[in-house]
């Protein structure tokens, strides 16, 4: 008969919880990007492939998310200070429509370019179950990061991994 001892069982438990830590917190991600097309705010359209040689980082978002309020500041430093090393942000927003977004954009203004996603369809794409999430997408078009959520501090390990995409 088999016997199971409890410190293997507790072993077992202790790792699957870091995995599950890993996997929400961040992790390197590899693949290609999935392809997209959407409306920017003042309804042109935009699309990944127009980027297409530059590190790329997708900030998923909503106007209703406390932390991605919180965050877009620090992105938008970020986008200015790594841009003219080939990379560029985008902000993917979810919300159903688009005055919203406008409205909070006046108070919180960023020269990144926002997108508008309002039937998550790149948000599903890019396994987005959180927000906000922030995906990073080298030169070659392979995701090679993905972060869910945002606490303070996680700005500094989004531009470790920007400025190793930016020297590969």
């Amino acid at each position: 008969m088999f016997k199971v001892k409890p410190n293997s069982i507790r072993r077992s438990f202790v790792a699957l919880a870091l995995l599950a830590t890993v996997a929400a917190i961040g992790a390197d991600a590899t693949g290609p990007a999935p392809p997209f097309t959407l409306s920017e705010l003042d309804g042109q359209s935009a699309s990944l492939s127009q980027y297409k040689g530059q590190v790329v980082m997708l900030n998923f978002w909503a106007t209703w998310c406390g932390p991605c309020q919180q965050e877009m500041p620090l992105l938008e430093q970020m986008y200015r200070k790594y841009k003219p090393a080939g990379f560029t942000l985008i902000g993917v927003n979810v919300d159903k429509d688009a005055p919203p977004v406008k409205q909070l954009l006046e108070r919180k203004p960023v020269s990144f370019p926002v997108l508008l996603d309002p039937a998550s369809q790149v948000s599903k794409a890019y396994h987005v179950d959180e927000m906000p999430s922030t995906v990073l997408i080298d030169r070659k078009g392979n995701v090679r990061f993905l972060h869910r959520g945002y606490k303070p501090g996680d700005e500094n390990e989004y531009q470790d991994r920007i400025r190793q995409l930016i020297r590969e």
